[in-house]
């Protein structure tokens, strides 16, 4: 049985994140062998689009009910989605990634280094400009920062020039890439 490289997908809700595990898994799915946990408090909603949408074969979709803080669940007592990680690497002994997406989470929520290996975190440019110079672990610590939604810039007054030497000011040397997900915008360099 292999260890998949585990790669943690967070940010606030509506922000990109289940739209970027549906552009990824159909970008890598025929080069690599990958998976996907989702958590949501009370459904698998995020688990049921990405099916839909046939992102992956369902069987290489979980999605983990938390019934409470998602935010606990990738970090305080990830046992949900470690035990979610170990059934996939059990039916998929060649699995070369697993991504695992949390609930909806704030600018302080972070993956527990036993659950993900690496982190991308996912912010959207109609929370405003002002989000990369608020800082969190996810602005400032994720190793890939994603902001979504460029094309919605010119429609909620945010700046994407402020915002690039904003996260550059934050991140220092830590990559970043501005996206438009529904459009595939940016998706190779993600990749």
């Amino acid at each position: 049985m292999s260890n998949p490289l585990r790669i943690g997908v967070g940010g606030p809700v509506g922000s990109g994140k289940t739209a970027l595990l549906d552009v990824l898994c159909k970008a890598m799915r025929d080069d690599y062998d990958i998976a996907v946990v989702t958590n949501d408090i009370y459904t698998q909603e995020d688990a049921q689009f990405l099916t839909n949408s046939e992102a992956l074969s369902a069987d290489r979709i979980v999605g983990v009910e938390t019934g409470g803080c998602p935010h606990t669940a990738i970090r305080e007592d990830a046992s949900m989605n470690l035990a979610a990680v170990e059934d996939l690497q059990i039916k998929f002994p060649n699995l070369d990634a697993v991504f695992i997406e949390s609930g909806g989470d704030n600018l302080s929520a972070t993956f527990s280094p036993e659950l993900a290996d690496l982190t991308i975190y996912v912010i959207d440019v109609a929370e405003g400009e002002k989000i990369p110079r608020k800082g969190g672990p996810g602005i400032t610590r994720s190793d890939l920062l994603v902001i979504n939604k460029i094309d919605l810039a010119p429609y909620v007054g945010a700046s994407l020039e402020v915002m690039e030497v904003d996260t550059k000011r934050m991140r220092k040397e830590r990559p970043f890439v501005f996206t438009n997900l529904k459009e595939g915008v940016g998706v190779e360099e993600i990749i």
